[in-house]
């Protein structure tokens, strides 16, 4: 069975439109704003599922709805076999949800005081409390903020402590919304790592939006696009690399001072007497014909071929799709 299982969900807005005077205050005119339209999808037990689309595209409508937040205006959906808005007592106990800008820790108190009060409120025993807790602890590495208020903890500290808290009760799926959003280049990665590491040991499903190429390409596999509420993609992520990004970026490094590069098929980005930057078209020519051509005409101590970054896929799916051709 699907983790998380969703069959042509909507959700329709009434946004009340004022108008002038007296008549428009008691009158107000409605008009529907469908923020959700029939999004479908299925998301295996254990798998690394990134969720992206442009701002206002039904990530976050979505999500509010596997979570029981909000009822949908139509279709269906499952998280763990339960209706999320029918069911959402029992859905708590079983996921969990990070978002990178809302805080569970309580603000003025340390972090182990909401470990704490979540143990009571998931009903946790004391010895499997102990025991998962400390096993979070040494984990996530946060024995030494335990004690010191959340308003004092730096942002990466903060979000270790937010991510250890949210799987306390030992959640089979969690929803991660910009979980690395303002933290800096260490503490990124360390989020990420953390987040693999859950998945590895304890199978947990997770379902991330991000904005982070980063964060899509190091910690899932697969990746859902969303626009204008539709989903316009659901591939692996090394197959939209493949499909909608037909350029590659060939970095080479000089052994010697080498004068201007020119090749046949790849197109000069960045060059001076020590290194260069190729772009390379794949419909004309593979990046291993540029590179053995490099290497074969200038002194080359060094190349490396880069894939493009997710953003760029993304921001390709939603041209095509703009324009109307099929993703």
């Amino acid at each position: 069975m699907a983790a998380i299982a969703v069959d042509g969900l909507r959700k329709v807005f009434q946004l009340r439109v004022g108008g002038a005077g007296l008549r428009g205050l008691l009158r107000p005119r409605r008009r529907e704003v469908t923020a959700v339209d029939g999004v479908s999808f299925a998301v295996e037990p254990g798998e690394l599922v990134a969720f992206l689309g442009p701002n206002g595209a039904g990530k976050s409508t979505t999500i509010k709805m596997l979570t029981g937040i909000l009822h949908p205006s139509g279709g269906q959906a499952s998280v763990l076999g339960l209706v999320p808005w029918r069911e959402r007592r029992q859905l708590a106990y079983r996921i969990a949800a990070v978002f990178g800008q809302r805080s569970q820790l309580w603000y003025h108190l340390p972090p182990a005081d909401t470990f704490d009060l979540l143990a009571c409120i998931y009903e946790l025993d004391r010895a499997t409390y102990r025991r998962r807790a400390d096993r979070l602890i040494e984990r996530f590495e946060i024995g030494p903020y335990l004690r010191t208020p959340v308003r004092r903890l730096s942002l990466g500290e903060r979000m270790r402590c937010e991510i250890a808290a949210a799987l306390l009760h030992g959640p089979a799926a969690v929803f991660l919304d910009e979980p690395t959003i303002g933290l800096d280049v260490i503490a990124r990665q360390r989020i990420r790592e953390l987040i693999r590491e859950m998945n590895r040991d304890e199978g947990t499903t997770v379902f991330l939006t991000s904005h982070d190429a980063g964060d899509v390409e190091q910690v899932c596999r697969r990746a859902i696009v969303v626009n204008h509420g539709r989903v316009v993609c659901d591939a692996p992520i090394a197959q939209l690399k493949r499909d909608f990004l037909r350029t590659r970026i060939v970095q080479l490094t000089f052994a010697e001072p080498t004068p201007g590069v020119a090749l046949d098929g790849a197109s000069v980005r960045q060059s001076d007497p020590h290194r260069a930057t190729l772009e390379v078209d794949l419909d004309r020519t593979p990046s291993e014909s540029i590179v053995a051509r490099a290497v074969a005409r200038h002194p080359i101590a060094d190349d490396a071929v880069a894939e493009p970054p997710t953003e760029e896929i993304t921001a390709a799916i939603y041209g095509r799709r703009d324009a109307g051709i099929p993703a």
